[in-house]
Formats: structure tokens, sequence, C-alpha cells
């Protein structure tokens, strides 16, 4: 597929390009000129978009997708789909299904099921067997099927001898350990942020302490052992606070945040409405302009959509019954739009492939042709009409967004919008 991308806005900080309007010429997946005026040429396809602009290729570091198991929230195969549409060139599976992906087995009947989509799909094997907190499960073998990291999805680890074993485990091959943090015991059976909003509506609460004491815990057991540790989701000041502190130490630590995070608080659940029921629970307007901070000024390492698909059987019920979690993808970009400027959200959006090792490709001649388009004009509500995922359970369902991403061009695949 030979394509020219015509007036294209180029957002790459590391691209002499950068926020410079040109053409891209792309011939068998490479990219071959960037000027400002290619001409037109037969056995090529001019792609003409308004407001166009486009950047290395978008990666979410966690995506749930049901398949195998829960084909009926989304399958891999439409679920990757959804991603290309939504501008992700790249996304990193949790091992969030049925069966949970611990073996090496697993993870390569993941990869086959991604096989030749044009959103690549990299794996994450979960850190202990069947995520149940016991024992490590078989992370060398798993690495060497494609998992690009270890994680229990939204599961702590109790057992802090287990994940100071794995942290040392995981150094012999550089594996990198996902540490969800939430203390299991502080939270109890709440399922909403402890404070005003949780005592005026009688629900039970997490305070921020049950993720702060776990942030704290696992941050002094990597200095303990050394190796390489993700935090994913943080969601309060303090957290990010401790994790500054640590990468002030030296140590190996990324984190992220979920977009969710950084737009909504606990003042949405005033009706009760389990779409905004999510792990871990929405914070206060401080806790939330804490995050943004914390993205602002590099502590936060990357953005996340945190896209998990859930069956309305088991959203519409009473709150303290239903799931945890929310869709994502599609509203990723459009929603950062509106709290943050368009190069921090594209450096948040691909800064995690260099944490998670996966092949970049920059906004040059000669490179690989792999980039997102998007466009930052345009305010729209979301929907029920713009969801694309077999689930529909949007935390973003009747909020205005910013632009939107119009697709990817990866793996030799162009995917647009319709």
């Amino acid at each position: 597929m030979n394509l020219i991308f015509k007036n294209a806005t180029i957002i790459d900080k590391n691209s002499k390009f950068n926020n410079q309007a040109v053409d891209i010429k792309v011939e068998n997946g490479v990219i071959t000129k960037i000027a400002k005026d290619i001409a037109e040429e037969a056995n090529f396809e001019v792609i003409q978009l308004d407001n166009l602009h486009v950047s290395r290729g978008w990666f979410d570091s966690s995506v749930s997708l049901g398949e195998p198991g829960y084909e009926d929230r989304e399958t891999i195969k439409n679920g990757l789909n959804v991603a290309a549409r939504s501008g992700f060139t790249n996304i990193a599976l949790q091992p969030n299904a049925n069966p949970i992906a611990d073996t090496q087995a697993d993870i390569s009947f993941l990869l086959s099921k991604g096989h030749n989509a044009a959103t690549s799909l990299h794996p994450i094997g979960a850190l202990t067997k069947n995520s149940e907190g016991l024992d490590i499960a078989e992370l060398f073998d798993m690495q060497n099927a494609g998992a690009v990291a270890f994680g229990d999805y939204n599961k702590d680890l109790p057992d802090a001898n287990l994940l100071k074993i794995a942290l040392q485990y995981a150094q012999d091959f550089d594996g990198l350990v996902i540490t969800f943090c939430q203390d299991s015991k502080i939270k109890g059976k709440g399922v909403v942020h402890e404070g005003f909003v949780s005592t005026r509506l009688g629900l039970k609460g997490i305070p921020a302490l049950a993720e702060e004491l776990q942030v704290a815990r696992n941050l002094y057991l990597l200095q303990y052992t050394g190796g390489k540790m993700h935090i994913p989701t943080i969601s309060t000041g303090r957290s990010v606070q401790l994790i500054r502190q640590a990468k002030e130490k030296g140590l190996n630590v990324t984190c992220s945040v979920a977009v969710h995070h950084l737009l909504l608080t606990d003042d949405t659940l005033i009706n009760f409405d389990t779409r905004y029921k999510v792990a871990p629970p929405l914070r206060p307007e401080n806790e939330r302009k804490a995050l943004i901070e914390g993205v602002l000024d590099g502590t936060i390492d990357m953005i996340t959509s945190d896209h998990n698909p859930l069956d309305v059987e088991l959203k519409k019920m009473e709150f303290d019954m239903a799931k945890n979690g929310t869709i994502g993808l599609e509203t990723a970009f459009g929603a950062l739009a509106n709290v943050l400027p368009v190069d921090v959200i594209v450096e948040k959006l691909t800064a995690g492939k260099s944490v998670f090792k996966i092949e970049d490709h920059a906004m040059e001649e000669g490179a690989t042709a792999s980039f997102s388009l998007f466009t930052t004009e345009g305010n729209h509500t979301f929907t029920k009409g713009n969801i694309l995922s077999k689930s529909k359970n949007s935390a973003f369902l009747g909020q205005e967004l910013k632009g939107k991403a119009y697709g990817v061009y990866h793996n030799g695949k162009l995917i647009l919008n319709e």
C-alpha cells in the first residue's frame, strides 16, 4: 500500500518536523519522503483529512478484551479494530480473561489471535498462578513466548515476600513486574472513595491510604531487591509524591494513570451510576489536580485508558454488587484533550513503549511507517452511537470531547474511522 498523507502536522518532539504541516510519502510500509508539498503520483492513494495531525503510534499499557472466555464482552479481533480506530498502534493486553494467561501456551495463543492485525497486541502474563497471589507463575517461559510484563490485573499481592522473590527472579531476564496497589484489608468492602460523597450516599468507602500504603511497601521492596517495577493506575496525590521520591533515589519505577482519573471525580457518583464504578475508585477534585500535576512534571510516565468491557448485567445492578471497570479506548484522546496540551498527550501515549520494550518508530524519512492519525479540532458529545466496542459501559457517555482519533497506519495497514 503506497500512500501520500497531505498537509499533516507532525507531533513528535524528537523529529525535525515537529509542529510542521507537511506531506508524508509512504512506500511499502516505509516513510520515504517528508516535505512541504509532495506531488501526487500514479499508484499512490492520497489521504486528506481535516486538521490532520500525526505522531508516533500510541500505546495503551492496560487493555482488557474478554477473550478467551468472555467473548460476549469483547473479542480480540474486534477489540484490536476498536484500538486501531481509536488511534492506538499497540496495546498491552491484561490477563483478565478465563483462563487467565499464566503459561507459555496462553501467551502464544493470545499472540496468534492478534496476528496480522493493524494494532499490535502485546500480552501481559499473570504474575502469580491464576492471579491468586499464592505462587509465582511461569514468568521466564512466558517472556520467551512474547509476554512484555507480569502482573495480576487489579489485584494486590498481600504476600510481601512473594513480591520480593518475583522482583529478584525477574531480574535474571530483565522482566517488568506490575504491582497494582490497593491494600485489600484496608479496602475491605469499600466500593467508592472514602470521603464526603461516600458518607452522603451511604456507601462503604475505600480510603486513599489503601493505595498509598501499598505503594510505599512496594517501593521499599523494590529498593531492597532492585529490578523494574511498574505501578499502574495510581489515583492519589500522595502516591505521586511517593513515586517522585523513589525516582529521585534512582529506583527503576514507572507508573501510569487512567484517563478517567484525570477528568472525573467522585462527585459523578451522586446518582449511583455504576458506569463510574472503577478500580481504584474516582477520587475528589484535589486528587485529580495532583494527578494532572504529576503528568505535567513527568512523575507519571504514561496514561492508559484501562479499557475494560463488561456486560450490562455486570453493571446495571445495585452499586455494591456491580463490577469495576469502564471502556475507554474510543474516548481516550478526546477526553484528554480537555485537560492536557496535545504534545503532552502524545508523549504520555507513546512513552510506555520504551518501558514495555516495544519497538518504536520515529517520524523521519527512512523509518518504518507506524503512526497515529488525529485531529485537535471539533467538540462533540460522546453517545452510544460512537461506541465501537461490543460492551457499552463507558464512563464518558454524555461527556463533551475535544478532537478525535482518525485511526492508524501500522503493520502496513491503514485503518480509518468511517
